[in-house]
């Protein structure tokens, strides 16, 4: 009877050494950061059919090592999950490196010298694209100007036979040219539009600034050029913008992309790319259409996890307000430079609650750009009327639909609570804060500005769920430079002087990392399968050559993206 209990024994230790899985691949030696509470922190990681196999210590991976299985040796760098960039615009990345780019540019004159070399080399009648400027933010005064705001007038001599449309950098505001303005037929008389303004002189003509719906003038000249190029030109010009975009994330760390509303014709671009595997990344979109244009055009949406979990659209996206920088930020009191104005009301409210109706009724998440303080109460109020109607009707909570406001920059103290009582995810972006930080107390106040503005500390404990993301293009994409924002809310500008804002409001380390990671993965309903090192989730990995929890702040800003993991497969290796 003992020979036959021994036997067995090594019949059944040789069977399970037999069928234990090996390993595609496996990191050996790493400083692993996984956000699994269960193991903050290990040395390896094994990766078997795209999906993490085992995390534990060098000996235990080892195990898993079979004849074919790839050994990376990270050699005690940092290795975490792959970063989630929470809300940016995935095509207009693309055409940002594609058309002229301000993002860098110290001021004015530089700006209209970019301009006039493009000018030299168009062709007679051809558009010339730009975006990036912000006026707070230069360091040469204008002579000439409104509000900060530049006259067209340099603009238009430097490029007197193509229209010019260079847009800011929030997207929510654009200067145009003589050229573009004649084409679109804007005069003196032009009024304004509701929800948007034309920037004017002291005799009322048009500078060239338009605000928020007032841009729609010079936007639809601009896509009548656009209209002329042929259906071949308008798709090469998409797809090579889409490639650049993707190596942009890769370089600097990103696997998952949520893209911050895209059209129809956008959205069944990318659904073909993820199914014939031309997505290196995985992209998260909201679909973005008035209530009317929506209505009878859903069918086959929420669409969920195409192409190797590659490509899903779940959400759609709105607006209620405009951007601080533009004054278009809808404020509860008047803006503190500009008395008697308390911003735009972009899309009306009935309008936001027609969408959020067809978002509930087709199971998709509801992501309502909100900026300024008046803007984020009127989405809560409005979310808080769904919640008790659907507790009245005993319908799901409004907690479990993982609506979101993005960007949520201004927020009234007495709302802060609000988000997390009502599920609402905070969808916000850290280099906003120092983005920002010039022209932020210039807007608000001292006091507005110190307890409402970018709260990020305030809103963790009370509970929200916070992202964290770029905006991009609206911001460079790098999350290093975000990740630096949210932890120290200081700017780094070599022109600086190290300005701070509020610094009473910034993350910890740990959760600037999870708000880059898990967090944005559990807004956007795919938190069960990434975010985290762990065992059955995507092995979406970035190795960087600082500890981020542990290197010093100054340190930060010097992290390379070293190599960075799709489905366990090296997409970016420096």
């Amino acid at each position: 009877m003992k020979f036959l209990t021994l036997l067995s024994a090594l019949l059944l230790f040789f069977s399970c050494e037999k069928s234990q899985p090996t390993a595609d691949t496996i990191l050996l030696n790493g400083n692993l950061y996984t956000l699994d509470e269960k193991m903050p922190r290990a040395q390896a990681l094994a990766i078997k059919d795209g999906l993490i196999l085992q995390v534990g210590s060098n000996e235990e991976i080892e195990k898993l090592k079979g004849e074919k299985t790839e050994v990376l040796d990270l050699k005690g760098q940092f290795a975490m999950p792959g970063f989630i960039e929470g809300h940016g615009h995935f095509s207009g990345m693309g055409y940002s490196l594609i058309d002229l780019n301000f993002l860098k540019s110290k001021n004015w004159n530089e700006i209209v010298q970019q301009v006039a070399e493009a000018a030299k080399k168009a062709q007679p009648g051809e558009w010339i694209v730009g975006r990036g400027w912000h006026q707070e933010k230069w360091d040469e005064a204008l002579e000439k100007h409104v509000q900060g705001y530049p006259y067209h007038d340099h603009l238009s001599e430097v490029s007197p036979n193509n229209p010019v449309v260079l847009r800011h950098a929030s997207g929510h505001a654009l200067i145009a040219n003589k050229a573009a303005m004649d084409a679109a037929g804007i005069s003196k008389e032009t009024p304004d539009p509701s929800g948007g303004h034309i920037v004017r002189g002291p005799g009322g003509e048009a500078i060239g600034v338009f605000e928020e719906r007032a841009m729609a003038a010079i936007n639809k000249v601009h896509e009548e050029y656009l209209a002329t190029l042929s259906p071949e030109q308008q798709l090469q010009r998409w797809n090579t913008g889409i490639e650049l975009a993707q190596k942009e994330c890769l370089r600097n760390g990103i696997t998952t992309f949520e893209d911050a509303g895209s059209h129809f014709d956008e959205i069944d671009r990318y659904k073909k790319m993820a199914e014939e595997g031309k997505l290196d990344i995985r992209l998260w979109a909201m679909v973005r259409h008035s209530s009317e244009e929506l209505k009878g055009h859903l069918d086959g949406y929420p669409i969920l996890d195409v192409g190797n979990r590659h490509f899903t659209c779940r959400a759609i996206k709105t607006e209620l307000d405009g951007a601080l920088g533009s004054y278009g930020a809808w404020l509860l009191a008047d803006y503190n430079d500009k008395t008697g104005f308390q911003g735009q009301n972009t899309t009306p409210i009935e309008e936001v609650k027609a969408i959020a109706a067809i978002a509930r009724d087709k199971g998709m998440q509801l992501c309502v750009h909100t900026i300024g303080d008046r803007a984020n109460r009127e989405l809560l109020n409005l979310m808080e009327a769904i919640t008790n109607e659907q507790q009245t009707t005993g319908n799901q909570q409004l907690k479990d639909l993982r609506w979101r406001s993005e960007h949520a920059q201004h927020i009234d103290p007495a709302d802060i609570p609000r988000f997390a009582q009502l599920g609402v995810i905070a969808a916000m972006q850290g280099i906003h804060c120092t983005s920002d930080a010039p022209f932020v107390v210039k807007r608000l106040g001292e006091e507005r500005a110190r307890k409402g503005a970018y709260p990020w500390h305030s809103l963790l404990a009370a509970g929200a769920v916070v992202g964290n993301g770029t905006d991009v293009p609206v911001e460079d994409i790098s999350p290093i430079e975000c990740f630096y924002a949210s932890v120290t809310r200081r700017r780094h500008q070599p022109t600086d002087t190290g300005l701070e804002l509020f610094p009473e409001q910034k993350m910890t380390r740990a959760e600037a990392i999870r708000s880059y990671t898990l967090s944005n993965a559990y807004a956007a309903f795919e938190d069960e399968w990434k975010g985290s090192l762990t065992p059955g989730k995507v092995a979406d990995i970035v190795v960087l050559s600082n500890d981020l929890l542990k290197c010093t702040d100054g340190e930060i800003l010097g992290t390379k993206v070293v190599m960075v993991m799709v489905g366990g497969v090296v997409k970016f290796s420096r």
